[in-house]
């Protein structure tokens, strides 16, 4: 049996380039390597783009080799670089498990676009619209989704802290995980707040605090509609949802528990499941998601935010929910294959 080649890119240039690698490495062993060839491609903290054997600890060294995509569409996959010039790998498709900027954001999906290659997960629209959360809040709230009370502020904009409703969350409006988000409770806190997210982003967004459990949703798109992971519920001791930052999140989390499936009534685990779908539809994504939510005490679900490409590592919540509901990571990556080859041929 011919194996289709599948490009695997990971690490990348942004904070979430140690969480990518994680994410890679489970890919790694849940991909079925008698279906599928993986080329590996990861992506220095630095920008370098090298070929090598795995997302293993000392990826960027030994026989990595220097690699770019190919622009020209019928290349329809990698240039990769020696001394004495260059040889070309045509790909099937690229799996791009990357997360946060330049991964989540629509960049590589427009490289990838521009080099004729299909991908897995949202394309350019609907990935750059779910990384800016105030534009992620705009159009489902437009679907009739709730969300919380939100204010812009600009790169050069200041704000007012007399007129905030504390507390409040003030957070990068377009980075991933939970990098530079503070909560302020006070009008002396936000100045350092604000100084923090600009680290990440010169747009900054402040939320009103949703008071509520924190409930997420992973969504998979297939051929005949989406499919939904069980729920499941965050279960904080203290602060705020934050394991990507902390020092040993595999041994488990400093403040916080996963409860899967979710300890919440058939009604409301329904209502946030739909719920769900229907962000992912109104946000136009495709292949998978995991959407994160807020349950209120009155029954009230509350977007928090969309992840085009959630965590794939051994702690994360996307392949923890999907196997709850009787899917192996190992079928969950079939299956976006599948459906990324079919819509090529679409």
């Amino acid at each position: 049996m011919t194996r289709l080649k599948v490009g695997v890119i990971f690490g990348g240039a942004s904070e979430e380039h140690p969480v990518s690698i994680k994410s890679a490495r489970e890919v790694a062993r849940n991909l079925d390597t008698e279906k599928y060839e993986p080329f590996w491609i990861g992506i220095t903290a630095d920008g370098d783009w090298k070929l090598c054997d795995g997302p293993a600890a000392d990826w960027e060294n030994g026989s990595a080799r220097s690699v770019t995509l190919s622009p020209d569409r019928s290349v329809h996959g990698l240039l990769v670089i020696g001394q004495d010039g260059y040889e070309t790998v045509r790909l099937d498709l690229v799996f791009p498990v990357l997360h946060g900027k330049l991964g989540e954001d629509g960049a590589i999906q427009g490289l990838l676009e521009l080099s004729g290659i299909p991908y897995v997960g949202c394309d350019i629209q609907s990935s750059a619209v779910c990384m800016d959360k105030s534009l992620a809040y705009t159009v489902t709230k437009s679907a009739g989704i709730a969300t919380p009370s939100f204010w812009v502020v600009a790169e050069n904009d200041k704000v007012d802290p007399d007129r905030l409703p504390y507390p409040v969350f003030v957070k990068p409006a377009r980075s991933g995980s939970s990098f530079g988000i503070s909560k302020v409770t006070r009008e002396n806190e936000l100045p350092d707040a604000l100084s923090t997210a600009r680290q990440y982003d010169s747009k900054v967004l402040i939320e009103e605090v949703v008071v509520g459990s924190e409930i997420g949703c992973a969504v998979l798109g297939e051929l005949f509609g989406l499919v939904t992971g069980e729920v499941d519920r965050v279960d904080l001791s203290h602060g705020f949802f934050r394991i990507h930052q902390e020092d040993s999140p595999e041994t488990g989390s400093e403040n916080s528990t996963f409860i899967v499936p979710a300890d919440i009534s058939d009604e409301s685990r329904q209502l946030v499941q739909e719920t769900a779908k229907t962000i992912y539809r109104a946000l136009g994504c495709k292949g998978l998601a995991r959407v994160d939510m807020f349950l209120t005490d009155d029954g009230q679900v509350v977007l928090n935010e969309v992840n085009t490409m959630p965590g794939m590592t051994s702690y994360s919540r996307y392949p923890r929910m999907m196997a709850a509901a009787g899917l192996s990571l190992s079928d969950v990556i079939d299956r976006l294959i599948s459906m990324t080859l079919h819509g090529k041929k679409r």
